[in-house]
Formats: C-alpha cells, structure tokens, sequence
C-alpha cells in the first residue's frame, strides 16, 4: 500500500495557512527563504501574472529540492495599479503609508498565482485575479488605520488583510476571496483530489 503524498506549504503567510486549515486539508509549512527583490530583479520586466507565477514556482521548488518527495505549495500575490506599477509588500511603515496613498480611490488588481512541485519540477499551477475598488482614503483615516495594523499588515501586499479591518479600504470587489486572500484556492482544491491527498 502506498503512502499518501504530503503537502507541504512553502510559505510563512498566515492567510494562506489559515484557507488550508478551514479547508481541511492536512498540510505542514516550510517557509521558502527567497530573496524576492532579488528574484525580482533577475526576472527583468515581465507581466505581473508572470512575475507571480514565476516567484509561486521558485518558492515550491526551493523546497521541493529538500522534499523531493512531497508535494510542494508556492504562492505569490502582486497589486497591480491602473498604470501598471507593481506593489510588492511594504518595506517599512512610511511606505505602507504611500502605497494606501497611490491606492486611494482608484482600482487595482490583485493577481495571486500558486504553483504546486514534486521531485524538483512543477506539476500544477494556476494564476487568477480579483479586481479591487479602493474608496477614496483620508491621510487621518491611513494614520489610524496603520497605527491599528501595523506592523500586522507588513507581510501583505497591498497593506491589507481583507478578512480583517482592511475589508475597510473597499467600495468593491470583484472576484474570488480566496484569491484576495492570497492563493486561487477551488482549482488547487481540485488538484489535491486528483492526487488523493483529499478525498473524492
């Protein structure tokens, strides 16, 4: 009798670790250790569901060389304004605070891409996008709110956590909270079924 694959998440983020717990699916996490501003840098200028896909996959096969074994989770979210800037996550506060300035009363897109490896080598990968409507935001109300969320909201792109007080920033979202949340949650459900680490 085989033994049932592993799934190891190749990350430190907590949304991600808490959609696979209320999920109920049986995981371990392994935190990748990327460089992203580097892996960003050596990627050059490429569309930003590309950037996410290829930092989804340097995770998962960062550790899926040490867990050849396993299937291995990365994921990576980017917020893409109107004008095409990419906003990665805040390096400190002061740039949290600009970041929610750029965003205020204006639509960014939010694209979360998750890249599944095994044995060294991806296997399944997907790449989806919600549209966000940022309200028009005071310089009181950004000051409050980061007095309240930071430094909680310094591993978020976009310097929210929507299950939380960020849900405040919005007038709109269109797409799927999961992948707000940070990974495209459905499909890679589907995935684990096809290879019987959850039930069918």
């Amino acid at each position: 009798m085989t033994m049932p694959l592993k799934l190891i998440l190749a990350s430190q983020s907590a949304s991600r670790r808490a959609m696979l717990v209320a999920a109920g699916v049986p995981f371990t996490a392994q935190p990748a250790m990327v460089d992203e501003d580097a892996a960003k840098a050596s990627l050059g200028d490429i569309p930003a569901r590309d950037l996410a896909d290829a930092l989804a996959e340097l995770k998962a096969l960062k550790v899926s060389a040490r867990e050849p074994q396993a299937l291995v989770l990365g994921s990576d979210s980017l917020a893409v304004l109107e004008d095409g800037t990419v906003l990665s996550k805040p390096r400190d506060r002061a740039e949290a605070a600009r970041h929610l300035a750029m965003m205020s009363g204006k639509r960014h897109d939010l694209v979360s891409a998750a890249v599944v490896a095994e044995g060294g080598r991806p296997v399944w990968r997907q790449v989806d996008k919600a549209r966000m409507f940022v309200r028009p935001l005071s310089d009181s109300f950004i000051e409050a709110y980061l007095d309240a969320e930071w430094p909680a909201i310094s591993g978020c792109v976009g310097c929210y956590r929507i299950e939380g007080p960020g849900v405040q920033l919005f007038s709109r979202v269109e797409g799927s909270q999961f992948t707000v949340l940070g990974m495209p949650l459905l499909p890679l459900l589907g995935y684990l079924r096809e290879r019987q680490v959850l039930a069918a």
